[in-house]
């Protein structure tokens, strides 16, 4: 049988973890009164020599008698006294405080007990009629954003079935850096019947809680029509609508007069479809949140039970009855207005959001986690043994044919090699996801809420080994069947289209349109892709800028995309001249801009953050990656241009960007280095136990000069120049990317606890979705 509290651990929600009964510092105040019992307990002395006939008698006489005792003290006297009381200075809330009836020997460890007891149930009453109070708010603004939504549907449905009919008019009231993306309407038509009509629309949005400019004696149009300011503000979330909201910051900039008068545009079935999509989504997380909240009620109400039975166990009283009547009469148990919440969420998402078809309202209110299958973890094992079995016999053909040789042929290190390359470290950097989705899970990181990733349909670590292993397989598998028909006598030019035709297979794979091979994750994946590649376009959420830095780390997978799509598109593969390529001027500049671009997406989302926050640590951040740009650069010109001026360049812009890298790493993204913290050096919450692991890790990023100097900026292999031959230095060139990547994979899981622990200090379990409509005062 698990114990209460394992089973707490796995089923409490982490970013509230501080805000649930502290079961285990309650149950070591249980062990407490468990030893000082032990300890007072007098001994018993028995001077009878041998067994009696009598005992069975004596045993059933004392036993009996406990009994009676025990239940005459029951019933006589109460053991504890709860008192309720009320803290004026506190905001009227309920304090509890246990009062002990002097029955206990153990009376100080017992006093401490219930104190702490008291404390526990008392920052649970809190916390819950905190959160209670947030979602009791969030829905009644939701109602009222969904009432403003029915009627302009219903607006635009009148408007289809008579196309002269009245249009809803707002005015310009924009400012692009408080709101993402503010839209208007156009003016009234000239007919009586319009003008009634749309009299009653603005009278029933007004009950919906909408602000029009003037309200008591609403401003008229030129021709003396009604007008009205409302505000849809819809997040800049793609390019168009930054474009939108970047022009319309300008044009108040410049001109410092926004536009009082104008046609505007309508609203429009497409500003309906975007405002109703967040206002589902709002309700969705409000489900959601209200679902967590009454798991964390159910589990505390079990948590209490539990360790006042335990109490009960070792002191030999029936404390728990008269304590947990209190419990029960608490806020968090007896409040039912959570429950009748999520009912009325259910039922208006049914109606608004899925057609009345409660089994299509739940897929998105309750959406189901996948089942873990062993078939996954025997495949994964399956391929595993393959991919050593085929790496095994792949070194014993590349030694027999010689292909790792200094005499060897210079044209399958130049021609196959980047290929393969690409896969073996795009399959490395899968398997360190793998690693991380495992620690991740395994520390309670919230990965799916920080990343905004759907539980039914996000990635498992399982899934990233076996999505890893295939891959890895299938690509070893090629390299041998590339060797033995090397061995055959194959031409060169029919036997190199075999790692052309993995990639091709590869990216039809990657885009195919069925829903097999995880087609969601695939799908994510070109979608965040995207968003990188569009930068600053797209609004930066975390996963972006996450994949974004992995993609600093594959600098080195991108320059073997370069040579390989230059040798099969240049024509390289009929003729088998490798040197095309690297002879050319357009081949040699796409090097800079290669080495540029993951660094200049990463500034350009740092460049969006700071448009859309106003934090400057973001524009911080962003020298960041500037600096690694001018250090790159610079090391691409001295393997040109190698002299001492250059030499020097490179020595200085590498070091300042590590120094910087390095400060960023520890103080920011990980949240280290803080002297004051009580963990020396460290941050204050760890969720590694062994703090020693942070210091070695702090260690190896200072210290090991090959995982940071070497690996991070790699610009020692250039200064350096090592004379060494063509093979050697390729596998070099594939042993500092690998590391790398290695390096990442580490980087990863700080990045992501830091990011955990600061949800989990502002209780942040819900995601917070922004609203279309935006009530406005009558002078703005």
């Amino acid at each position: 049988m698990v114990k209460f509290s394992k089973e707490l651990e796995a089923q409490l929600i982490p970013e509230w973890k501080d805000a649930f009964v502290d079961y285990w510092q309650l149950k070591k105040q249980v062990k407490k009164i468990k030893l000082s019992r032990k300890h007072k307990k007098p001994q018993d002395i028995n001077h009878d020599i041998g067994r009696s006939v009598f005992d069975p008698i004596r045993f059933l006489a004392k036993k009996f008698s406990h009994k009676l005792i025990n239940h005459d003290n029951k019933s006589s006297t109460d053991i504890i006294q709860t008192i309720k009381s009320k803290v004026m200075e506190e905001g009227d809330e309920e304090v509890y405080e246990t009062e002990l009836a002097q029955l206990f020997s153990e009376e100080d460890e017992i006093k401490v007990f219930f104190e702490r007891l008291d404390e526990e149930l008392n920052k649970v009453n809190q916390f819950y009629k905190t959160k209670e109070s947030e979602f009791l708010e969030r829905g009644e603004i939701l109602n009222k954003q969904l009432e403003i939504l029915v009627d302009l549907k219903q607006i635009l449905s009148d408007r289809r079935r008579k196309p002269n009919s009245g249009i809803l008019p707002r005015s310009w009231s924009s400012s692009a850096r408080n709101s993402d993306f503010s839209e208007g309407t156009g003016a009234l038509s000239d007919s009586a019947s319009e003008t009634t009509q749309t009299d009653d629309v603005i009278a029933a949005l007004e009950r919906n809680g909408v602000n029009f400019i003037n309200a008591a004696t609403r401003s008229k149009s030129k021709k003396g029509k009604p007008k009205m300011a409302m505000r849809i503000d819809i997040p800049a979330e793609t390019p168009a609508r930054t474009i939108t909201a970047v022009t319309s910051m300008l044009w108040e900039d410049l001109v410092n007069n926004p536009k009082k008068e104008g046609p505007g545009d309508f609203i429009n079935r497409k500003k309906i479809q975007c405002a109703e999509k967040m206002i589902r989504g709002a309700f969705v997380e409000l489900f959601r949140g209200l679902g967590l909240l009454k798991t964390y009620s159910s589990l505390n109400m079990v948590a209490f039970t539990k360790i006042l039975k335990k109490f009960d166990k070792v002191s030999n009283q029936k404390a728990s009855a008269s304590y947990l009547q209190v419990v029960k009469r608490s806020h968090f148990i007896s409040s039912d207005k959570v429950v009748r919440l999520m009912d009325e969420v259910e039922s208006i998402f049914t109606k608004h959001f899925a057609n009345n078809e409660r089994k299509k309202a739940m897929k998105f209110l309750r959406p189901q986690q996948q089942k873990d299958s062993h078939m996954v973890t025997f495949f994964v094992g399956l391929f595993t043994g393959c991919f050593v079995s085929l790496f095994s016999v792949y070194a014993i053909l590349a030694h027999l044919a010689g292909i790792f040789s200094a005499n060897s042929e210079v044209s399958y290190m130049e021609t196959v090699y980047p290929v393969f390359s690409v896969f073996a470290l795009l399959c490395l950097h899968l398997f360190m996801y793998g690693c991380n989705l495992f620690m991740w899970r395994s520390k309670r990181i919230n990965y799916n809420f920080i990343f905004e990733f759907s539980p039914s349909t996000a990635l498992k670590y399982r899934d990233a080994f076996l999505i890893c292993t295939t891959f890895m397989t299938a690509v070893v598998g090629a390299m041998v069947v590339h060797l033995l028909l090397r061995a055959s006598g194959f031409l060169p030019s029919q036997v190199d289209a075999i790692p052309g035709i993995l990639l091709l297979i590869s990216i039809c794979i990657l885009i195919c349109p069925f829903d097999m091979f995880y087609r969601p994750t695939r799908y994510c994946f070109l979608r965040v892709l995207r968003n990188i590649i569009c930068s600053p376009f797209y609004k930066v959420l975390m996963v972006d800028f996450f994949m974004a830095d992995q993609l600093t780390s594959q600098i080195p997978l991108l320059r073997h995309l370069e040579s390989t799509a230059c040798y099969f598109m240049a024509g390289s593969l009929k003729t088998h001249r490798y040197e095309t390529c690297k002879n050319g001027r357009l081949y040699r500049e796409l090097a800079y801009v290669i080495s540029f671009l993951p660094y200049y997406w990463r500034a350009m989302q740092c460049a969006r953050r700071w448009f859309d926050e106003c934090d400057v640590n973001h524009l911080a951040n962003m020298g960041k990656y500037v600096s690694a740009m001018v250090a790159a650069g610079a090391r691409i010109t001295y393997t040109r241009e190698s002299n001492h001026l250059w030499f020097g360049i490179v020595l200085v812009t590498s070091v300042v960007a590590t120094l910087y890298q390095l400060y960023w790493d520890f103080v920011k993204d990980w949240g280290l280095l803080n002297p004051k913290s009580r963990n020396p050096w460290l941050r204050d919450d760890l969720i590694l136990k062994n703090k020693s692991i942070y210091y070695i890790s702090i260690i190896e990023k200072n210290g090991f000069q090959a995982i940071n100097v070497v690996l991070r900026v790699a610009w020692v292999e250039t200064v350096m120049r090592f004379r060494i031959s063509n093979v050697e230095w390729r596998m070099l060139d594939f042993f500092m990317a690998s590391l790398e990547v290695i390096r990442r994979g580490h980087w990863n899981f700080y990045r992501l606890e830091n990011e955990h622990l600061s949800n989990v200090g502002k209780f942040r379990a819900v995601k917070a979705v922004p609203l279309p409509f935006r009530e406005m005062d009558s002078d703005s």
